[in-house]
């Protein structure tokens, strides 16, 4: 995988004179996300369809559909930090059924490492094992698996999870080999990881969980969406057999948000009818599913989209502080707004933990990040994740797997929205995900949040002290200026006064789990009232969008006039849904040359449709749609009054 788009084409169709060590000499494509190895669209398939679709999302790919098929690699090799963004597992399937066996790499994000090992692809990251390979040695399954642990070679062993499942059945379990560590201080993530370790782990007395060692974890909360649902379905059915039940069906949960709203651009795209009848298939058989196990279906709402997000929905009715919350979608992070050990999985895991509950955790390390002062006046926690994703600290690999620990004096300023905030963009920092330790903006969020059994009582969780973190980073918040993401990766974040280009916009998106929350909604109303009162509109030719993202915000954004405010100034306001965020919802992009300023979470090549986009905060957002050009508040109120 050269970064040369060239030179890749010219692998897929013969046309290359070079050999593969001569190739290796290339500089290699680093961060290629799951979007580029599948587009969202192609995930309407969960079958051996997508190995046509193996690509297809590449970054200025110069070949056309099934070409990776034909050429049928065995092995595929790329930069660092492969697999990043979404934790589709359509991606590691599109890879499998075009022929591959093998990914080097020279660093993985965990997700997309753990669904290759669940389905039987072997991923290696010592490219001296892939020297002895092309000079033509016959090379031990052990040789590719030398920085994996025990538990982790085992499931590559026996060809996957469920190979390893059935090979460690109940009446062999206690011969499944863990490694523990000696008593010592905790931080909460090892703390929540140890209360909740599976009866085929059990720890010895006077032990502890060992970083870099994996665990069978007992989950609390367990959610998909329509995307997954029917792919880890098929797998729970064709695995366990179908009679088989969900282990606790009520704590299982079942979202319809990420397509809800998909037709309305379905509609104008080639093969829009196959596609929109793909999205109703999917649907049907995620409620099919959840019918049938007795989850808790989140779907549709009478007035349009989605009931939630489902990540939204998850923070505002069911985490709880301590809780152990999988779901399958990589921003699965955001619960650990509320104290909750929350991170995405594949469709192989959900299906393995709705049969048992259980999940493989592989113990992270933890950056303590020490969070000083406050955000200054029209600054909010997405700049700060942003700032976050170049800090020297953090940037590039150095947090992959890891989970970034908020804490300090500075977070009894930042509300649960804002938190969510900082938790939802772990992933895009390379990190399994985030969280904060329970305190007083805590506590008081759950004792209002509507009552159900699960929101009764809040655990005194807090890490011991003395406990160990992979490195400690402080942060005075006050330092902390108004950023942008330019287009292709959120790590490409600079400040936004440092762009003195006058970047026209055709479209402004303001929601997704990242923008659409309660608080977010405040920060948008705070500029269009700026706006209104100076007489100040959406410009001609620019379309604003802002989407909630649940039910809940809705009803506190019309109970505080946003909803008028939002018309008044030209924006049009949508249901809940996940929408343009993932290429299925007003606000995508139509063509290359169109510009996006968004408040979501990332913006990968192709991700919301094929223009460019920017991300921003909710501020910046509000005021560039009022400019029609990128731009901070202050700018926007020194542009002229529209009529």
């Amino acid at each position: 995988m050269t970064e040369s788009p060239e030179l890749l084409a010219a692998q897929l169709d013969g046309s290359s004179t070079m050999t593969p060590s001569r190739l290796l000499r290339e500089p290699l494509r680093n961060s290629i996300s799951t979007d580029e190895i599948i587009p969202g669209w192609c995930c309407y398939w969960y079958d051996e369809k997508l190995g046509d679709y193996a690509y297809l999302g590449l970054r200025g790919r110069q070949f056309g559909e099934g070409a990776v098929k034909a050429f049928a690699p065995q092995i595929i090799v790329s930069g660092e930090a492969k697999g990043s963004g979404s934790s589709r597992e359509h991606a590691v399937y599109a890879e499998k059924y075009s022929g591959v066996q093998l990914v080097f790499a020279r660093s993985f994000e965990r997700i997309y490492q753990q669904n290759c090992r669940n389905v039987g692809i072997i991923t290696c990251d010592d490219f001296d094992v892939l020297a002895a390979l092309l000079a033509g040695e016959e090379l031990p399954l052990e040789a590719f698996t030398r920085s994996a642990n025990d538990i982790e070679r085992a499931i590559i062993d026996l060809g996957g999870l469920f190979g390893f499942n059935r090979g460690h059945r109940e009446e062999a379990r206690s011969t499944l080999r863990t490694v523990f560590s000696e008593d010592r201080p905790l931080n909460i993530v090892e703390k929540i990881i140890q209360s909740r370790l599976s009866s085929r782990n059990r720890p010895p007395a006077d032990s502890s969980v060992r970083v870099g060692e994996s665990y069978f974890v007992e989950t609390d909360v367990r959610f998909s969406h329509e995307y997954v649902t029917p792919m880890a379905a098929s797998m729970f059915t064709q695995q366990f057999g179908k009679d088989a039940a969900l282990s606790d069906p009520d704590s299982c949960y079942f979202f319809q948000d990420h397509l809800s709203l998909a037709e309305q651009v379905l509609t104008r795209r080639a093969r829009g009818p196959e596609l929109i009848a793909r999205v109703h298939d999917l649907g049907r058989r995620q409620q099919d599913f959840a019918a049938l196990g007795g989850g808790h279906f989140i779907g549709p709402s009478d007035s349009g989209g989605s009931r939630a997000i489902c990540h939204n929905y998850i923070v505002e009715h069911v985490a709880r502080p301590g809780d152990v919350v999988i779901g399958t979608d990589s921003h699965t992070c955001t619960a650990g707004a509320v104290g909750a050990f929350a991170f995405g999985v594949g469709a192989t895991d959900i299906a393995n933990a709705w049969y048992n509950r259980e999940i493989l955790v592989k113990v992270p390390a933890a950056i303590k990040i020490n969070l000083m002062g406050r955000l200054p006046r029209g600054v909010c926690a997405k700049d700060l994740m942003l700032a976050l994703l170049v800090h020297p600290m953090i940037e590039g690999s150095q947090t992959l797997g890891k989970v970034l620990l908020f804490t300090g004096p500075g977070c009894a300023a930042l509300n649960i929205d804002e938190r969510a905030t900082l938790c939802n963009m772990a992933v895009e920092a390379g990190g399994m995900t985030a969280m904060f330790e329970p305190d007083e903006v805590m506590r008081a969020y759950l004792s209002g949040r509507a009552g159900a059994p699960r929101n009764s009582g809040v655990p005194d969780l807090t890490s011991d002290e003395g406990a160990t973190y992979s490195a400690v980073v402080d942060i005075p918040l006050a330092g902390v200026e108004a950023m942008v993401a330019l287009p292709g990766d959120p790590g490409n974040a600079v400040p936004l006064a440092s762009v003195h280009d006058e970047i026209k916009v055709d479209k402004v998106y303001g929601g997704s789990c990242t923008g659409g929350k309660a608080y977010d909604m405040d920060m948008y109303a705070s500029v269009f009232e700026l706006a209104r009162s100076r007489g100040m509109v959406v410009p001609e030719g620019v379309q604003a969008y802002i989407q909630v993202g649940s039910e809940s915000v809705m009803k506190y954004a019309v109970e505080r006039g946003y909803i008028g405010l939002f018309e008044d100034v030209g924006v049009r306001v949508l249901p809940p849904s996940c929408g343009a965020c993932i290429n299925a919802g007003p606000g995508v992009s139509e063509s290359p040359d169109e510009i996006t300023v968004s408040a979501q979470n990332r913006n990968f090549p192709g991700r919301s449709g094929p223009g460019q986009v920017y991300l921003a905060s909710p501020y910046v957002v509000a005021a560039t749609a009022i400019s029609g050009r990128l731009s901070s508040v202050e700018a926007m109120l020194a542009t002229e009054a529209r009529p």
